[in-house]
């Protein structure tokens, strides 16, 4: 091939591969043209105009790509845990749609974020109370069903659906799921340890409720890292979180917002020991304005330096009476409560029972539970197998049980006394001053599990009628050793 003909060949091949470059450049922009024509589309609908970043934004689909992230967790996850809850039934499939209507709120309250801007945090907080109400509901569902066969299930529902309140949290939310995750945890450890040789549907239960915070983290990490993303330019939120537009486009401003409703009902019978997350949403970000609304009280108008402002009430015999307890309101303590020994379906329900020291429990069945509530100076014996026993608000009782299939759960308690004749796989003490328990032979491998409680101790048998007593740690050191932190018992807590 001569000089020429060779010159001419590499000038066709490079004018090849340019035309070959052409056409993939004049593809890219027909795509970009098709991206801009939805950005008009979107100018349209949001009266004011976007900024650069907005149209970043909506070209890369931004606000869609979270939306549809989120769909994702509610038709994975989510629909995984209401499929393997309806398995179950009971109470579980009853609080699984509690909380799928909690996730559909908020899904709400994220399409409106996307259509837009943040509202002041007055507004802020009315917009969250339909998602605060949610969790209260969920959390008040446990609290209702203390005696439930599937307590463990609730609790691990209940002590972690908080983490919905990720919204509020203004900088790195994903470390608050985590934290709820880990709350639930515990107890779903517990759902594991009782059912995952005999049941694989709570097993699988478990795996799917811990998935959905599990994705929810990822999700947040993904399109909310550094806390929930609203838009820059689109009217700011209305003060109700269903008044959004529902189509997603910016809809017309909305009219004033009236006064600031207050967050949660001061008069709440909740038990205090429900876990007080759910508040969180009224009292963020507010910093030295949360005391803006108290008011000042002089020490003249103190009852506790002036006796003679102290509400005092006669008795029948016309001296003051001395030991009538009134609540701020001035009302009259409530009503004393007829005692409770009955079976109501699989639960026994011993409630309000005062000085008595006969009360027994017989013909017994595996899958029933037992409800101690409120108890004062009582003994009770329980005879036969069961699942499990709560007793809950209790103070002098004597508790005298054989065996047990899944736990017994000491709560609000004080001065109990538990004595173990068969066995028992768990004991919980929670918020208890003291609790003496009394181990037989065959329940030496009982794991007892403590929290928040003082004065306990536990006798193993020693001989035939002797027992030997073992206080349980209440005070504890903890010492970096440079990779990790360790915790044990100090030598005065015994």
């Amino acid at each position: 091939m001569t000089s020429r003909a060779f010159s001419y060949y590499c000038t066709c091949d490079t004018l090849h591969f340019k035309i070959i470059a052409m056409e993939a450049l004049v593809e890219r922009l027909e795509k970009a043209v098709i991206r801009l024509e939805v950005v008009a589309a979107k100018l349209q609908n949001c009266p004011g105009g976007l900024v650069n970043g907005d149209i970043i934004n909506i070209i890369n689909g931004g606000e869609i790509q979270s939306m549809e992230a989120f769909d994702q967790l509610l038709s994975g996850p989510v629909s995984e845990y209401i499929k393997s809850s309806t398995a179950i039934g009971g109470d579980v499939a009853t609080h699984a749609e509690m909380v799928n209507n909690a996730l559909q709120v908020q899904r709400t309250f994220l399409k409106m974020a996307t259509t837009h801007q943040q509202p002041s945090k007055t507004e802020l907080t009315d917009l969250l109370r339909p998602l605060s109400e949610q969790i209260q509901e969920v959390q008040h569902f446990r609290e209702k069903n203390r005696g439930s066969s599937l307590f463990n299930h609730l609790s691990a529902v209940s002590e972690s659906i908080p983490a919905l309140g990720w919204v509020a949290v203004c900088q790195k939310p994903g470390p608050y799921v985590k934290e709820m995750n880990d709350a639930a945890i515990f107890y779903t450890n517990r759902v594991l340890k009782n059912y995952k040789d005999t049941d694989p549907r709570h097993v699988e239960w478990v795996h799917s409720y811990l998935s959905i915070w599990t994705e929810l983290q990822n999700f947040i990490k993904e399109h909310h890292t550094t806390g929930l993303v609203w838009s820059k330019t689109c009217p700011i939120a209305p003060t109700s979180l269903f008044n959004a537009s529902p189509d997603g486009t910016c809809p017309s401003p909305p009219p004033p917002p009236g006064p600031p409703p207050v967050f949660m009902d001061n008069n709440s019978k909740a038990d205090d020991t429900a876990p007080q997350h759910s508040a969180l949403f009224a009292q963020l970000n507010q910093g030295e304005a949360i005391t803006k609304g108290l008011k000042h009280v002089s020490d003249d108008q103190k009852t506790h330096k002036n006796p003679t402002l102290r509400p005092q009430e006669k008795t029948h015999h016309g001296s003051p009476a001395k030991s009538q307890n009134f609540s701020s309101s001035g009302h009259a303590p409530a009503k004393k409560h007829s005692p409770v020994l009955e079976l109501e379906g699989k639960k026994w329900r011993v409630e309000y029972q005062e000085q008595t020291h006969d009360l027994v429990i017989e013909e017994t069945e595996l899958k029933q539970v037992v409800y101690a509530f409120s108890c004062s100076n009582c003994t009770l014996q329980i005879k036969g197998k069961i699942n499990s026993i709560i007793v809950d608000n209790c103070k002098k009782l004597g508790l005298v049980f054989e065996n047990v299939v899944g736990i017994v759960e000491i709560i609000n308690s004080k001065d109990v006394q538990l004595q173990v004749l068969g066995k028992v796989p768990t004991i919980s003490i929670n918020k208890t001053e003291g609790c003496h328990v009394y181990l037989s032979k065959d329940s030496l491998d009982c794991e007892i599990v403590s929290a928040k409680s003082s004065e306990m101790n536990i006798l193993v048998p020693k001989g035939e009628d002797d027992y030997r007593e073992l206080p349980v740690p209440e005070q504890f050191k903890s010492v970096w050793d440079g990779s990790s932190l360790v915790t044990e018992p100090t030598k005065i807590a015994g």
